[in-house]
């Protein structure tokens, strides 16, 4: 993930174990965190100003691996079908090889702290804004105009968010919540492509398809 070291990190690893369903970032102790971390309590401040500042770098942390892998694989991808493929393998993959963090960034999109949300919200923008740049980059949906590829692009990263936990819970149900996420994306694009195209050009290929 991100290049920490030291104190720093071994307080946000700590908190990524300590973190379950039924607890948020902020209601963590700070020395349930030391104790977890084996530090003495007063390292905290060394490092953070409080906790929506420990918070926000635990986001971050979180962040950063993901969004690198994935885009790579979208800039690699020569059809919009591989790119959602490749996309949500990763992703999903990624969610349960770190339950922990996927937890966090789940709890906190709808957590008590505003600031954390505010973060959590641009981090996920951030997502959406790269997803529709490297689809654009590509010209992997070129038929389909730019404010819709970035429309499209912030409703699947909170779908796939929305998913995670099912895909992390229920083992026997994750071919299909893939399967359904690639189709959800996919759909998306072709209806957009679709809205381009007049209802004679729309009519001719549903005869075709008969």
């Amino acid at each position: 993930m991100n290049v920490l070291s030291g104190g720093k990190l071994k307080l946000i690893q700590a908190a990524l174990r300590l973190i379950t369903q039924s607890r948020s970032l902020t209601s963590l102790g700070l020395r349930e965190l030391a104790r977890e971390a084996g530090l003495n309590p007063n390292t905290f401040y060394r490092h953070f100003k409080n906790l929506d500042e420990f918070g926000l770098q635990v986001l971050g942390y979180i962040a950063e691996d993901m969004k690198a892998g994935v885009r790579e694989l979208r800039r690699m991808a020569e059809s919009s079908e591989q790119a959602s493929h490749d996309t949500v393998t990763f992703v999903y993959h990624y969610f349960l090889a770190n339950p922990a963090a996927t937890t966090v960034a789940v709890r906190e999109l709808h957590g008590p702290s505003a600031l954390l949300r505010r973060a959590l919200e641009a981090q996920l923008d951030a997502s959406a804004r790269e997803m529709a740049e490297d689809i654009i980059e590509r010209r992997l949906v070129s038929a389909v105009p730019t404010e819709t590829i970035h429309e499209i692009s912030r409703m699947t990263i909170r779908y796939i968010l929305f998913r995670a936990m099912d895909y992390i819970e229920k083992p026997a149900q994750r071919a299909m919540i893939q399967h359904e996420t690639e189709r959800f994306i996919n759909r998306q694009f072709r209806g957009a492509m679709l809205d381009g195209l007049a209802e004679s050009e729309v009519q001719a290929l549903l005869e075709k398809d008969l």
